[in-house]
């Protein structure tokens, strides 16, 4: 690809950007979502002067800022790609922010291989493109038919290929890759589109001209040139005459760079009455409404808004309101691409939909993102819909995500907290929100805090805690209601967890400890105070949790069946003590 990189990073029609300021928001952008493909990439940036040719000699050391594949860590990269199919989703959001929420003008060029388009979100992404009519975005596909192990599916069946992104809208061109007006020709046309996005299938020789014994050969993904093959590359590299007195310069945005104010955000005052009944998702709707003053929040959903109640942020900001369809991959990808422009965005969908897109999660990470997720319609509560609809491992996957916070709020007032503490909080955030009305149990002015839980004294000496969260926590009070003597936590914050509230807490109850949970019982609230004890002497954990595949039925049904009832927790605490 390193004739395309030439003329999108040196040809007037390439790219229009400044190399010294690669994060600068009126630049023209390139995702790479061939991630592997970054050596080339970096050739390039080093080219255009960003930084010291001589630290591409250190490429994939652990000194060197080039590392095997694109991350935050490398300045001119806006995000990380390597696992496939991604850079795509994320370059469609970057061109659906600059060109729907900054009215700007500037072109998000992606490269993709014809390997990742076996990728089921490189389609999602398309179909964004075109329902949006994202004209500013040029996706240029690498067909040079190898993959890792073998031919890609359709080699050089170029129609064909072509075909594939016609059928999703896109206005496509078939070019050679390696001929330098055929490239800037397509780029041309492409920019002159109204409407739709373009692709540009672009066939290519893997290792052209270098050797008989690499050009268009499998074994060399990968893999470094070594002994007579990397001596007769560089004899052949080193004959042509590559070197100019002419500096290339690219072209520079021609237009005005604004900048969002790093500030605060504020909830506004809120007025639930203790006692009230109020489902937390229908909460998450109302209160990223009001605080949608602030120009940075932007709310993504995957059809079902109707359903997590971002509805209402729809319904009250359209123009910062991104629909990204049944499409959980791509959105999470879109969502990271808005990310890189400046914007806060709020992902929320189920709970358990959120497991398809895990690996765009993963990487998100990667790419510094700052991302807030919310799960709704979690656990057994949610009644009659169903397993496949039960949100059950969401906080054993965000859990295991670097620098991740977690929040499961229980009312409707720790639920709007736990909002305002995730859109000021720089990176990933996730908070679980419920389906069925639970009572407002805080005042207004109650404060909360990341790591933070809350504690609920019995009116007796305590023999025991007890320790949940949402529905898990209001069956906790019951207990305590029956029993007197039980202390209970609200845990608020799955990670970080409230270790040393926890601890003592538990030494107060001699050292027994119950943790309830609608939720998996591996990588929930159950192996995260486990793991907050883990050093102390002399306390015992019983973890309540679901514990099978469950069924369809009424909420209350559900619980305690899979005994996470407050009948069940009266049992668990009489068997502790025993």
């Amino acid at each position: 690809m390193a004739d395309i990189l030439a003329v999108l990073f040196f040809d007037p029609v390439g790219m229009h950007y400044y190399p010294k300021n690669p994060k600068n928001p009126l630049n023209d952008k390139l995702v790479l979502s061939k991630g592997h493909g970054c050596p080339a990439l970096y050739a390039a940036w080093a080219e255009a002067g960003n930084f010291d040719k001589q630290e591409l000699l250190k490429l994939r050391k652990i000194d060197s800022i080039l590392e095997g594949h694109p991350t935050f860590r490398i300045p001119f990269i806006d995000v990380a790609t390597g696992s496939l199919g991604q850079g795509i989703c994320m370059a469609a959001g970057m061109a659906y922010s600059i060109k729907y929420l900054e009215k700007r003008s500037n072109k998000i060029f992606c490269i993709l291989g014809d390997g990742e388009m076996s990728e089921g979100s490189v389609w999602e992404a398309m179909q964004f493109a075109h329902y949006y009519k994202l004209n500013n975005f040029i996706t240029i596909v690498d067909v040079n038919q190898l993959g890792q192990s073998q031919n890609t599916p359709y080699k050089y069946d170029m129609q064909f290929i072509e075909g594939r992104f016609k059928s999703f809208g896109a206005h496509t061109q078939i070019i050679d890759g390696h001929n330098i007006s055929e490239i800037i020709s397509s780029i041309e046309s492409a920019r002159e589109q109204n409407e739709k996005p373009t692709v540009i299938v672009a066939k290519t020789i893997k290792g052209k001209n270098l050797t008989p014994e690499v050009e268009d050969k499998q074994k060399f993904h990968g893999v470094p040139l070594q002994g007579d093959v990397a001596k007769n590359a560089l004899q052949y590299l080193e004959s042509l005459d590559l070197h100019t007195s002419e500096r290339l310069f690219p072209i520079k945005p021609d237009h005005e760079e604004k900048v969002f104010e790093d500030k605060q955000i504020i909830l506004p005052p809120l007025s639930y009455k203790i006692g009230d009944k109020i489902a937390t998702r229908k909460v998450y709707g109302n209160i990223l409404k009001l605080m949608a003053n602030d120009p940075r929040i932007v709310a993504l959903d995957g059809d079902v808004k109707n359903s997590t109640f971002s509805k209402d942020f729809f319904d009250a900001f359209p123009e910062k309101s991104i629909e990204c369809f049944i499409s959980e991959q791509n959105m999470v990808g879109v969502g990271i691409g808005v990310f890189t422009r400046g914007y806060i965005p709020f992902i929320s969908t189920f709970a358990a939909f959120h497991t398809r897109a895990y690996d765009f999660i993963r990487m998100s990470v990667l790419s510094n993102a700052n991302v807030k997720f919310v799960g709704s319609h979690a656990g057994v509560h949610i009644g009659a819909d169903g397993p496949s609809q039960m949100g059950l491992e969401d906080f054993a996957m965000m859990r295991s995500i670097p620098n991740s916070i977690c929040f499961y709020p229980s009312d409707a007032v720790s639920t709007a907290k736990a909002l305002e503490i995730v859109a000021n909080h720089k990176g990933i955030s996730y908070i679980r929100t419920g389906r069925n009305d639970c009572p407002v149990i805080y005042s207004n002015d109650e404060k909360f805090e990341i790591g933070k839980s809350k504690v609920f004294k019995g009116t007796e000496k305590p023999i025991c805690l007890v320790i949940g969260a949402g529905v898990t926590f209001n069956e906790a009070m019951k207990a305590q209601e029956a029993l007197k003597n039980i202390t209970v936590i609200d845990l608020f914050c799955v990670k970080p967890i409230d270790k040393e509230r926890i601890i003592n807490e538990a030494k107060e109850c001699g050292g027994k400890i119950i943790t309830v949970e609608d939720h998996y019982l591996y990588g929930g609230i159950y192996e995260a105070v486990c793991s907050s004890i883990i050093n102390e002497p002399n306390i015992r954990v019983i973890g309540l949790g679901i514990k099978e595949i469950p069924r369809s039925g009424e909420p209350d049904e559900l619980i305690d069946k899979y005994q996470i009832s407050s009948k069940w927790i009266i049992d668990a605490i009489k068997k502790i003590n025993q």
